[in-house]
Protein backbone atom coordinates (compact mmCIF):
# COMPACT_ATOMS: atom_id res chain seq x y z
CA UNK A 1 0.00 0.00 0.00
CA UNK A 2 2.88 2.69 1.01
CA UNK A 3 4.65 2.28 -2.33
CA UNK A 4 1.29 2.46 -4.21
CA UNK A 5 0.52 5.45 -2.66
CA UNK A 6 4.20 7.22 -2.34
CA UNK A 7 4.22 6.89 -5.61
CA UNK A 8 0.69 8.70 -6.72
CA UNK A 9 2.02 11.47 -4.35
CA UNK A 10 5.37 11.70 -6.46
CA UNK A 11 2.93 12.06 -9.64
CA UNK A 12 1.68 15.00 -7.89
CA UNK A 13 4.80 17.11 -6.33
CA UNK A 14 7.94 17.58 -7.73
CA UNK A 15 10.97 15.63 -6.06
CA UNK A 16 11.31 18.63 -3.10
CA UNK A 17 7.74 18.67 -2.34
CA UNK A 18 7.50 15.01 -0.86
CA UNK A 19 10.27 13.90 1.56
CA UNK A 20 10.52 9.87 2.31
CA UNK A 21 13.76 9.54 3.83
CA UNK A 22 13.37 8.77 7.90
CA UNK A 23 16.06 11.28 8.52
CA UNK A 24 14.23 13.67 6.53
CA UNK A 25 10.82 13.32 7.53
CA UNK A 26 12.41 13.41 11.51
CA UNK A 27 11.90 16.58 12.69
CA UNK A 28 8.20 16.56 11.57
CA UNK A 29 7.49 14.07 14.01
CA UNK A 30 7.33 16.17 16.96
CA UNK A 31 5.75 19.72 18.24
CA UNK A 32 6.57 21.79 21.23
CA UNK A 33 5.12 18.73 23.52
CA UNK A 34 7.00 16.03 24.49
CA UNK A 35 5.54 13.78 22.18
CA UNK A 36 7.47 11.94 19.22
CA UNK A 37 6.30 10.02 16.21
CA UNK A 38 7.48 8.79 12.59
CA UNK A 39 5.84 9.83 9.51
CA UNK A 40 5.42 7.84 7.06
CA UNK A 41 6.45 10.54 4.58
CA UNK A 42 5.85 14.56 4.31
CA UNK A 43 4.56 16.78 1.53
CA UNK A 44 5.12 20.19 1.00
CA UNK A 45 2.80 21.55 -1.13
CA UNK A 46 2.45 25.40 -2.62
CA UNK A 47 -0.79 25.44 -3.83
CA UNK A 48 -4.29 24.74 -3.28
CA UNK A 49 -4.80 22.27 -5.91
CA UNK A 50 -2.22 20.12 -4.39
CA UNK A 51 -3.86 20.33 -0.95
CA UNK A 52 -6.91 18.60 -2.52
CA UNK A 53 -4.86 16.20 -3.96
CA UNK A 54 -2.84 14.82 -1.30
CA UNK A 55 -6.45 14.45 0.52
CA UNK A 56 -7.54 12.83 -2.15
CA UNK A 57 -4.70 10.61 -2.42
CA UNK A 58 -4.93 9.94 1.24
CA UNK A 59 -8.73 9.13 0.87
CA UNK A 60 -7.91 6.89 -1.65
CA UNK A 61 -5.42 4.59 0.18
CA UNK A 62 -7.13 5.35 3.84
CA UNK A 63 -3.45 6.76 4.95
CA UNK A 64 -4.04 8.83 7.87
CA UNK A 65 -3.01 12.70 7.55
CA UNK A 66 -2.02 15.70 9.80
CA UNK A 67 -1.44 19.07 8.61
CA UNK A 68 0.85 21.60 10.29
CA UNK A 69 2.65 24.47 10.07
CA UNK A 70 6.19 25.66 12.38
CA UNK A 71 5.31 22.60 15.41
CA UNK A 72 5.09 25.43 17.89
CA UNK A 73 2.00 23.68 19.84
CA UNK A 74 2.12 22.40 22.49
CA UNK A 75 -0.32 19.79 22.68
CA UNK A 76 1.02 16.62 20.50
CA UNK A 77 -1.69 17.84 17.85
CA UNK A 78 0.59 17.64 15.04
CA UNK A 79 2.37 14.29 16.13
CA UNK A 80 1.61 10.58 14.30
CA UNK A 81 0.69 8.19 15.81
CA UNK A 82 1.50 4.46 15.26
CA UNK A 83 -0.74 4.04 11.93
CA UNK A 84 1.17 4.63 8.88
CA UNK A 85 1.10 8.71 8.26
CA UNK A 86 1.53 11.62 5.95
CA UNK A 87 2.22 14.95 7.29
CA UNK A 88 1.07 17.57 5.11
CA UNK A 89 3.35 20.74 6.09
CA UNK A 90 2.11 23.84 4.62
CA UNK A 91 5.35 26.19 5.59
CA UNK A 92 5.81 26.97 2.19
CA UNK A 93 2.42 28.59 1.50
CA UNK A 94 2.94 31.41 3.17
CA UNK A 95 1.85 34.57 0.38
CA UNK A 96 0.10 37.51 1.10
CA UNK A 97 -2.80 37.25 -1.26
CA UNK A 98 -4.54 40.39 -0.74
CA UNK A 99 -3.69 43.69 1.18
CA UNK A 100 -7.04 45.61 1.25
CA UNK A 101 -6.77 48.28 3.84
CA UNK A 102 -9.54 50.43 2.47
CA UNK A 103 -11.77 47.14 3.64
CA UNK A 104 -9.40 46.52 6.62
CA UNK A 105 -8.85 43.10 4.73
CA UNK A 106 -5.91 40.82 4.20
CA UNK A 107 -6.27 37.55 2.76
CA UNK A 108 -3.00 35.57 3.46
CA UNK A 109 -1.77 31.46 2.53
CA UNK A 110 -1.96 29.30 5.74
CA UNK A 111 1.98 29.20 6.28
CA UNK A 112 2.63 32.60 6.30
CA UNK A 113 3.84 33.67 9.96
CA UNK A 114 2.43 35.47 12.35
CA UNK A 115 5.15 38.14 12.65
CA UNK A 116 4.77 39.29 8.78
CA UNK A 117 1.13 39.16 9.14
CA UNK A 118 2.21 41.74 11.56
CA UNK A 119 4.38 43.23 9.83
CA UNK A 120 2.70 44.07 6.53
CA UNK A 121 -0.84 45.58 8.74
CA UNK A 122 1.26 47.69 10.82
CA UNK A 123 2.72 49.27 7.45
CA UNK A 124 -0.61 50.15 6.76
CA UNK A 125 -1.51 51.30 9.97
CA UNK A 126 -3.46 48.06 11.18
CA UNK A 127 -2.66 45.15 13.26
CA UNK A 128 -3.34 41.74 13.37
CA UNK A 129 -4.94 41.03 17.01
CA UNK A 130 -3.78 37.77 17.98
CA UNK A 131 -0.11 37.77 19.53
CA UNK A 132 0.80 34.52 20.71
CA UNK A 133 4.36 34.00 22.16
CA UNK A 134 5.69 31.98 19.70
CA UNK A 135 4.43 35.23 17.02
CA UNK A 136 8.00 35.29 15.52
CA UNK A 137 7.85 32.15 13.97
CA UNK A 138 4.29 30.17 14.36
CA UNK A 139 2.24 30.10 11.52
CA UNK A 140 -1.23 31.96 10.59
CA UNK A 141 -2.83 28.47 9.58
CA UNK A 142 -1.61 27.21 13.08
CA UNK A 143 -3.16 30.23 14.58
CA UNK A 144 -6.51 29.33 13.51
CA UNK A 145 -5.83 25.48 13.74
CA UNK A 146 -5.50 26.57 18.08
CA UNK A 147 -7.31 29.77 18.23
CA UNK A 148 -4.09 31.12 19.50
CA UNK A 149 -4.18 33.93 20.74
CA UNK A 150 -2.09 35.83 23.46
CA UNK A 151 -2.43 39.09 26.15
CA UNK A 152 -4.05 41.06 23.33
CA UNK A 153 -7.16 38.59 22.97
CA UNK A 154 -8.29 40.04 26.51
CA UNK A 155 -9.56 43.25 24.36
CA UNK A 156 -9.56 42.38 20.92
CA UNK A 157 -10.67 38.97 20.57
CA UNK A 158 -8.88 36.04 19.32
CA UNK A 159 -8.08 34.33 15.78
CA UNK A 160 -12.12 33.42 15.57
CA UNK A 161 -13.32 36.96 16.57
CA UNK A 162 -10.59 38.49 13.71
CA UNK A 163 -11.29 35.84 11.05
CA UNK A 164 -13.67 36.87 8.18
CA UNK A 165 -13.59 33.83 6.10
CA UNK A 166 -11.71 30.77 5.16
CA UNK A 167 -10.70 28.48 2.28
CA UNK A 168 -10.72 24.93 3.79
CA UNK A 169 -10.20 21.26 2.32
CA UNK A 170 -12.05 18.68 3.98
CA UNK A 171 -11.45 15.17 4.01
CA UNK A 172 -13.45 14.18 1.14
CA UNK A 173 -10.88 16.27 -0.18
CA UNK A 174 -13.59 18.98 -1.19
CA UNK A 175 -13.13 22.71 -1.28
CA UNK A 176 -15.30 24.98 1.27
CA UNK A 177 -15.15 28.41 1.46
CA UNK A 178 -16.88 29.64 3.80
CA UNK A 179 -17.98 33.11 5.85
CA UNK A 180 -17.77 36.90 4.21
CA UNK A 181 -15.01 39.48 3.23
CA UNK A 182 -17.02 42.35 4.98
CA UNK A 183 -17.20 43.05 8.85
CA UNK A 184 -21.14 41.98 9.15
CA UNK A 185 -22.46 38.53 7.92
CA UNK A 186 -24.47 37.22 10.02
CA UNK A 187 -26.80 35.01 7.77
CA UNK A 188 -26.22 31.10 7.80
CA UNK A 189 -24.36 28.68 9.58
CA UNK A 190 -21.05 30.40 11.16
CA UNK A 191 -18.98 27.71 9.70
CA UNK A 192 -15.80 29.66 9.70
CA UNK A 193 -16.04 29.92 13.58
CA UNK A 194 -16.55 26.33 14.21
CA UNK A 195 -13.42 25.57 11.77
CA UNK A 196 -11.49 27.43 13.77
CA UNK A 197 -10.09 26.06 16.92
CA UNK A 198 -11.08 22.68 15.60
CA UNK A 199 -7.01 21.79 15.49
CA UNK A 200 -7.94 20.43 11.92
CA UNK A 201 -10.24 17.50 12.89
CA UNK A 202 -12.91 19.36 10.44
CA UNK A 203 -10.84 20.28 7.82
Amino acid sequence: MSTAFLKQLSEQLNSSQLLTDPADCHAYGYDNSTLQGQPLAVALPETHQQVVSIVQTCRRHRVALIARGQGTGTTGATVPGADPTLIVSLQRMQRILTLDPDNRLMVVEPGISNQAVQDAAAARGFFWPPDPTSSAVCTVGGNLAYNSAGPRAVKYGTPRENTLALKAVTGAGETLCTGVKTTKGVVGYDLTRLLIGSVVTLA
